[in-house]
C-alpha cells in the first residue's frame, strides 16, 4: 500500500484541481501518484484473488479452475 504521505498528497492535489489552482508540474505529479496507486491496488487485488479458496454451503471447494491452476503454479496449493 502507498504511504500515508503519498495518499495525503493525492488528496491535496485533487483539492487543488477542484479549486482550479493546480500547476502543470503538480498535474504531472498527480498523474504519477495516481498511476502508482493503481499499480499497487492491482497488485494487492491480484494477490488476494490468487490466494482465495471458495467453498459451497456443503463444504466442497468450488474455486474456479483458473485460480486453482495459478495457485498450483505459485506453489500455494497442496
Amino acid at each position: 500500500m502507498l504511504s500515508k504521505e503519498k495518499l495525503a498528497r493525492i488528496s491535496e492535489l485533487s483539492k487543488k484541481k477542484k479549486a482550479g489552482t493546480l500547476t502543470v508540474e503538480e498535474a504531472k505529479e498527480q498523474t504519477a501518484l495516481r498511476q502508482e496507486y493503481l499499480d499497487t491496488f492491482r497488485k494487492t487485488m491480484r494477490n488476494t484473488i490468487e490466494n482465495v479458496r471458495i467453498f459451497d454451503p456443503n463444504g466442497e471447494e468450488v474455486t474456479p479452475d483458473k485460480i486453482r491452476e495459478k495457485q498450483k503454479t505459485n506453489g500455494r496449493l497442496n
